[in-house]
């Protein structure tokens, strides 16, 4: 009996033992289960501190870069590197067609002159380059038929531009001894191309570049050729010029802008305010802080102005004129602290 209770005894205890021993271990568990979710916690809390300082310093650094854009001058920076400023404002944009040219008589005042019959050139009184009146004889001939001495005169007022009479000369009856041209009024003929054929028409107005020193020279197609040349595929244009102060000289080559069309736009700048900055066409925009780059959308253009279609709205001021000035000053970065030097 004494011996049965003992194995009881022994029983119960092991058994107690076991139990406390499980609850133990539970308890290990649920305490490195508490552990690792208090430090996935802090990483995730971690994480997203660094996340947050990344977004602080890009938004740091795209603050910076903003400011770096903006270019401060004072009144005396503008006059000493002659920066003008404008208000935008519409305007009507001109488009030419860019044509080449060459610089003639103009027929309809040139005269040709030829003895009226044959005979020996006894006398030349005008040269090349004299002035003369109508009227004014030019040489004397002595007729082989009456051998008596006749004038040959002038037809016109001009320059002669022609001489083919020499004393002593025996000249026929149809042969062109002078050339007298009024250079007051020169013919422009003009090469249309057949890309330009559609553009051009009659009344059209042309400006002429003479030269560098020298004053261009407006007009108007007056003649366009009904036929296009077989070997160079182009037609003629043709416009009378003023020519007064005798610096058009035929034969001379020039360019002519011929006016082909004209367009009313919102907002038209010089193309000296365009520049490239960060691969984008922009505008040099004055601001209460300064002048900052603004990006810009252009339409059509010619060699002087540019239409633009949205980033500068009428009523606004920018740079028209030295804005390749305020770009170079942004790269180096001269201005950009806002102390002008």
């Amino acid at each position: 009996m004494i011996k049965r209770n003992r194995i009881l005894l022994a029983s119960l205890g092991l058994a107690i033992f076991l139990l406390g021993a499980a609850f133990m271990l539970s308890s290990c568990n649920r305490s490195g289960d508490a552990s690792k979710t208090k430090e996935a916690t802090h990483e995730g809390e971690s994480e997203h501190a660094g996340e947050s300082a990344d977004m602080d310093t890009e938004h740091h650094a795209h603050d910076e870069h903003t400011s770096e854009r903006l270019v401060r001058l004072s009144p005396e920076d503008l006059r000493e590197f002659d920066i003008g400023v404008e208000t935008a404002v519409s305007g009507k944009l001109t488009m030419t067609a860019k044509l080449p040219g060459e610089i003639t008589y103009n027929a309809d005042h040139l005269a040709h002159i030829a003895p009226r019959f044959p005979g020996m050139v006894k006398e030349v009184r005008k040269q090349l380059g004299d002035h003369v009146q109508k009227g004014e004889v030019l040489a004397l001939i002595e007729s082989s038929e009456s051998l008596s001495p006749y004038e040959v005169i002038s037809l016109i007022e001009g320059t002669v531009v022609e001489k083919h009479a020499t004393v002593g000369e025996v000249v026929k009856d149809d042969a062109e001894i002078y050339q007298v041209a009024d250079l007051n009024t020169v013919w422009l003929n003009l090469t249309v191309y057949q890309k330009d054929l559609s553009a051009i028409r009659v009344g059209q107005p042309v400006t002429v570049s003479v030269g560098t020193g020298m004053s261009d020279v407006k007009g108007t197609i007056s003649y366009i050729s009904p036929t296009v040349d077989e070997h160079t595929r182009t037609a003629r244009a043709r416009a009378v010029l003023s020519n007064r102060d005798g610096a058009l000289r035929p034969g001379l080559f020039v360019t002519a802008d011929v006016v082909v069309s004209t367009h009313n736009v919102p907002v038209l700048v010089p193309r000296t305010a365009l520049q490239t900055i960060d691969d984008q066409v922009s505008v040099f925009v004055k601001t209460s802080e300064g002048f900052q780059p603004k990006s810009v959308i252009t339409g059509r253009s010619n060699d002087t102005n540019a239409e633009i279609i949205s980033g500068l709205a009428a009523g606004q001021q920018y740079v028209a004129k030295g804005a390749f000035t305020l770009k170079a000053q942004l790269s180096k970065g001269a201005f950009g602290d806002g102390h002008n030097h």
